[in-house]
């Protein structure tokens, strides 16, 4: 399946000022020949129209009363922004894999991420269960929050990165199946930012090598 971006482009403006500029990129199957192609163009065309809409309803309210504030106060006027960009991190004959993510930038060093992985089969038409890289009634989800536990105290003791002080309550509090993607090394599950995490780390990802005892199957492997 050919992948090409689609793109769009939004600005509003108060009494003629811009104050939120929305850029947004979307995949998009080219030809959509088949039932696949026209199912995965429908689902991000629509993704497409919900970034649109909550930065209309959302942001730009906001906005609007940052730039009527700051004139109150003759203070420089707010630029708001908002992107929404993807990844596609496998593609292969049977499966597609990405991740689309979004970013608003308001105030000087305030930025959200937000991200959402998805798998398709090809062949289906239909997004993949986590649950399929891994065989029949195995533990695969205390298997991922175990490995991704054991990177945290790897990456703490180092001072690569630090978590919340009550990080394996929240670890398996918020973990969610549907948060995860595939790349060629394995299949990588992320957590929201600021579920684990402060904000300056970022979204945490945690990468589970395919094979072994404990990882996840290849995607040649998995089940159908």
């Amino acid at each position: 399946m050919k992948i090409e971006p689609f793109t769009a482009e939004r600005e509003w403006t108060v009494e003629g000022i811009p104050v939120l500029r929305a850029e947004a990129a979307v995949p998009r199957p080219v030809p959509a020949a088949d039932r696949t192609a026209r199912r995965v163009r429908r689902y991000y065309q629509a993704q497409l129209r919900a970034f649109l809409g909550y930065c209309e309803q959302w942001l730009l309210p906001q906005a609007a009363a940052e730039y009527q504030a700051a004139l109150a106060s003759s203070a420089p006027l707010p630029s708001f922004r908002a992107e929404l960009r993807y990844e596609i991190t496998c593609q292969d004959g049977r499966f597609l894999s990405l991740y689309t993510q979004s970013r608003e930038a308001a105030a000087p060093g305030q930025t959200l991420l937000t991200r959402r992985g998805d798998t398709w089969d090809l062949a289906a038409g239909y997004p993949v269960p986590l649950s399929a890289f891994f065989p029949p009634r195995s533990p695969w989800r205390r298997q991922i929050l175990t490995l991704a536990a054991e990177e945290i105290r790897r990456r703490e003791r180092s001072g690569a990165a630090r978590y919340h002080e009550d990080w394996p309550r929240l670890l398996r509090r918020r973990f969610n199946p549907q948060n995860y993607y595939l790349t060629p090394e394995g299949l990588t599950v992320f957590y929201p930012m600021y579920a684990i995490a402060p904000p300056a780390e970022g979204i945490p990802t945690f990468l589970l090598p395919y094979g072994g005892a404990d990882g996840p199957a290849a995607p040649e492997a998995a089940e159908p």
